[in-house]
């Protein structure tokens, strides 16, 4: 398939990544789980933005898509901690391009994402 043909839009493979990508805060909970393992607090305070709500139910999607693993510790308080799947690190290229994009072209005055006023932190 060329980049010219015309794309099924049922079988165009982006809607693929986007079914797993496809969320405000997915890819930058994906980024800093890169780094390693997280505890749910931790992600939080990466993402003062989010959610606690919108925050767990993107971890909760993750893990549904394979993305994401949970391993909960039983001690008390409970101890839960987040860290990328085999399959989640097979997204690690896709975000590094998504990174070095943004930088090039993220901060462009005239364009909806210039004009947000949600500050998105990248590694």
């Amino acid at each position: 398939m060329k980049e010219s043909d015309p794309v099924d839009v049922k079988t165009c493979p982006i809607r693929s990544v986007l079914r797993v990508l496809g969320g405000k805060w997915k890819p930058i909970i994906i980024v800093h789980l890169m780094d390693g393992k997280h505890r749910f607090g931790a992600i939080r305070r990466l993402l003062p933005d989010a959610t606690q709500k919108m925050l767990t139910q993107h971890l909760r999607e993750l893990e549904h898509d394979g993305v994401v693993a949970r391993k909960v510790y039983p001690q008390v308080p409970p101890k839960v901690e987040y860290s990328l799947t085999a399959f989640g690190r097979t997204l690690q290229p896709l975000l590094r391009e998504m990174r070095s994009w943004g930088l090039a072209h993220g901060a462009r005055p005239n364009t909806a994402a210039g004009k947000r006023k949600t500050k998105v932190h990248a590694r």
